[in-house]
């Protein structure tokens, strides 16, 4: 199968959940046989750099990346609250990428062609016009469900108005673009649910975030005594800062007993200078794994997300014992006190923490329980194939 993968930013560093996605399910596809290339927009975000890719890599793929400027226009976001256009998407439309797609459109002829997000859907028409290839969405997450989340969040009543009206305008946009794509595969059974709903005949099928399991090689068996907690997430995400600011300044008070790690790239100044000198702040760090590998509890306070966190599949793999809220841990079949432990206040973070450092067989029981849950269900092998089948479906 000859598969174009149109991703909104490099996969690879792997420096959040949507590049290690991107990067795994690329990787997974190449092993099973099938012709990848891959063109990626690259921002002052999110740059690519050669150095970060194998040369193999680079030419099974037929790598291109081209520079797209994504940086928020005020002028642009406040004239597109007066028109149709959805800002938050259009921003990644550019004319440079425009004409390289149809550059590679006109040479090669592709099967499938996989959309990585909601941000790569402005180029549809140009798919269409260009190609007879299936297009397929592959649905990080439902964007306005985290901008509504975010609206009931603040207690700021015009900032509340107008990110309702953003989330508003993005459900609008993201259940449009149901009649124009193929095919979509969501990242959670919640989201597959709501697009189901919007459109009863679509081809739809679930395909979570997948690891390669055989990466994650934890040694934590002399560490679970260490009365530490972790935080590792890109911290240039609003729903991140948010949740970490709210533990760091509701809940961490009362845990003084406790070591508070926190991780991630893109750590604003002004966080740092805030929060209470005693967490250990260590920034962006070079290898995730490492950093994981290092402490018994991971913390997930997250309250405006949506979608999958993969941190917290990679977490499980690491044999960390997770605490998150019922938002983090949404797309994930998971158990409460059984492979997770579930918090949604500053009590239940609190209760769940001293639990956990004072009865080491629940510790060990969620520790092990995540990482099965890992090997029998998110598996990177065994989702590429379902992926297949529904391509080779949408094909017949």
């Amino acid at each position: 199968m000859k598969i174009l993968q149109l991703c909104n930013k490099p996969p690879l560093p792997a420096v959040d959940g949507g590049c290690i996605a991107m990067n795994n399910i690329a990787k997974g596809l190449l092993s099973a046989g099938n012709d990848v290339k891959i063109i990626s927009i690259s921002t002052y975000k999110h740059p690519f750099e050669n150095k970060n890719y194998s040369t193999s890599f680079l030419d099974k793929t037929r790598f291109e990346s081209i520079y797209v400027e994504t940086k928020v226009n005020i002028i642009d976001a406040f004239s597109s609250l007066v028109t149709s256009d959805n800002y938050n998407v259009s921003r990644f439309f550019s004319t440079d990428f425009d004409r390289a797609l149809v550059e590679v459109l006109r040479k090669e002829e592709f099967d499938i062609i996989q959309l990585e997000s909601l941000f790569m859907t402005p180029y549809i028409g140009t798919i269409r016009r260009h190609s007879k290839a299936k297009i397929v969405l592959r649905s990080h997450n439902l964007e306005y469900i985290i901008w509504k989340r975010l609206a009931n969040a603040t207690s700021n009543r015009a900032k509340r108005v107008y990110l309702n009206y953003l989330a508003k305008q993005l459900k609008e946009y993201e259940f449009g673009v149901i009649n124009e794509v193929d095919g979509i595969a969501a990242i959670s059974k919640g989201d597959a649910q709501r697009y189901a709903e919007f459109k009863s005949d679509l081809k739809l099928e679930t395909i979570p975030f997948g690891i390669d399991i055989e990466d994650y090689q934890p040694t934590l068996s002399d560490k679970n005594n260490d009365s530490s907690l972790f935080h590792l997430g890109a911290m240039d995400w609003k729903p991140n800062i948010e949740g970490v600011m709210w533990f760091a300044e509701e809940v961490y008070p009362s845990l003084k007993d406790f070591n508070l790690h926190l991780a991630g790239r893109k750590m604003p100044s002004w966080f740092t200078e805030s929060i209470d000198p005693s967490i250990h702040n260590h920034g962006e760090v070079i290898d995730a794994l490492t950093f994981m590998d290092q402490f018994p509890i991971m913390i997930v306070p997250l309250f405006s997300a949506g979608g999958m966190r993969v941190k917290i599949i990679e977490g499980m793999a690491m044999k960390k014992a997770i605490i998150s809220t019922t938002v983090g841990a949404e797309g994930i079949n998971f158990k409460d006190r059984d492979n997770i432990m579930i918090a949604n206040s500053k009590e239940e973070f609190t209760q769940a923490i001293v639990e956990l450092s004072a009865d080491p067989i629940l510790l060990k029981r969620i520790q092990e329980n995540g990482r099965r849950l890992v090997e029998r269900e998110y598996n990177n092998s065994v989702l590429t194939d379902r992926l297949i089948h529904f391509y080779n479906d949408l094909l017949q």
